[in-house]
């Protein structure tokens, strides 16, 4: 496939950036049993802004954005602040995370798969730094927090929302559609299935420990026998 002009703008970049401080600034600011000061609340809401361009980047073997262009930072970090001084008003707004992050991961996820489709990456591998761009800033945010992995989380449908809203923007990118129209759907659709699975409780399976059997089915037998046995 032949690479393109990067064609997402700066501003909707910028947008993604504040809007991923803000998200990130109010949600550490709700993890009130962690005392997060204020310096931590701005580096969560710098990880969850940055962290998703920052992947996208390493996996594209680019210079990372974020690094290079200051407004990335200086947007990024006046929003996780301005974040963590509205928190009280959004306070009872819990909501409002929720939807943040959704349309977070929308606009990252779009702009991934943009940038890897401009730079000659074909459909599905430009469907995984789709994806890779829309959790990144999630992951590095419950690492830093010491919290389970959203995306891995029964229930969540994280990686579900995020595949379909970078799956939808790279099958209008391919057919022609412009990138402005196919990333607002991208952003439409990831917030749709990440909002409906918290609304509905939608669910995959959840994987259960297989528990080992002897051949006459004494399960308690051979627990003893493995909890007794010499190591």
């Amino acid at each position: 496939m032949a690479s393109t002009p990067f064609q997402v703008a700066l501003w909707i970049e910028l947008l993604a950036a504040g809007l991923g401080g803000l998200q990130g600034a109010l949600f550490a600011a709700g993890e009130r049993q962690r005392r997060i000061d204020v310096l931590g609340v701005i580096v969560i809401g710098l990880a969850v802004a940055l962290g998703g361009s920052l992947l996208r980047d390493v996996v594209l073997n680019q210079p990372p954005v974020v690094i290079w262009m200051n407004w990335y930072l200086l947007v990024a970090a006046a929003c996780a602040i301005l974040g963590m001084l509205l928190q009280s008003l959004f306070a009872r707004a819990a909501w409002l995370v929720t939807v943040l992050d959704a349309l977070v991961m929308g606009l990252f996820g779009a702009i991934g798969a943009s940038k890897a489709l401009s730079l000659g990456v074909g459909p599905a591998g430009a469907l995984v730094v789709g994806v890779i761009g829309a959790i990144g800033g999630g992951m590095l945010r419950d690492v830093l927090l010491h919290l389970p992995i959203s995306f891995l989380h029964v229930g969540t449908l994280y990686a579900v929302a995020a595949g379909s809203g970078a799956g939808t923007f790279v099958l209008l990118a391919t057919l022609g559609t412009p990138t402005l129209v196919a990333g607002l759907a991208c952003v439409v659709v990831t917030t749709v299935v990440r909002l409906g699975a918290v609304h509905f409780g939608w669910t995959f399976p959840e994987q259960h420990a297989a528990r080992p059997r002897d051949r006459g089915g004494n399960i308690a037998a051979m627990a003893v026998w493995d909890r007794d046995r010499p190591s």
